[in-house]
């Protein structure tokens, strides 16, 4: 799990180099911290997705306020957790600057990831939280948008819901016009999070 986790990152990586450079735009680099620069690449995007009550939204009902974004899955043992988790405790140490953010949860396992189990899922890890699910067009059209790289794993047995999703671990900071304000490295830290929000948000 954590050497294809490697091999996501790295793919990640890869897609923003090529990106900007067909884009004729600077190649992105590392800041050495937990904010990744990403001048020059395209990332993010319109999206229309489902909420944990079944109401349809979109990229513009969260125009004039910040989303910070992760991908993932509930049923994701160990590395999607930590994750929110660390998002959770983030927007709790940013302080009022974090009254601006709204945070998100997109499943790039709708088959499983819906409805109430989602809601409650999500709310565990921060009670502002948002968990947006939809049809598989959908996630694959916001994960398009955003650089996602996911791939279902084989269930146990046909029909058995026990299988494994490999996805890259990145935390989004969407603007109030919709575009990217930052992009954070995955396992930062709740810490490190904190600071990159409170910085891009100065």
């Amino acid at each position: 799990m954590l050497a294809a986790g490697v091999i996501a990152c790295l793919l990640f990586a890869f897609v923003l180099v090529q990106g900007a450079r067909l884009l004729g735009g600077p190649q992105p680099a590392t800041s050495g911290g937990a904010v990744i620069n990403t001048a020059g690449a395209d990332i993010g995007g319109p999206f229309t997705l489902t909420d944990t009550s079944g109401k349809r939204v979109s990229d513009k009902d969260f125009r004039g306020r910040y989303m910070l974004i992760y991908f993932g899955y509930s049923y994701c043992p160990d590395v999607c957790p930590t994750e929110l988790q660390a998002m959770g405790r983030a927007l709790d140490l940013a302080g009022p600057a974090a009254d601006r953010i709204v945070p998100v949860f997109i499943t790039v396992d709708p088959a499983r990831d819906k409805g109430k189990d989602l809601a409650d899922y999500v709310r565990a890890f921060h009670p502002r939280m948002i968990g947006l699910t939809g049809a598989r067009e959908d996630i694959d059209a916001v994960t398009k948008a955003y650089r996602v790289y996911y791939k279902l794993g084989q269930p146990s047995k046909p029909g058995a819901r026990d299988y494994l999703v490999d996805h890259t671990s990145f935390v989004y900071l969407i603007g109030p016009d919709g575009k990217l304000a930052a992009l954070f490295r995955g396992s930062s830290g709740a810490d490190a999070l904190a600071e990159g929000i409170k910085g891009a948000l100065r």
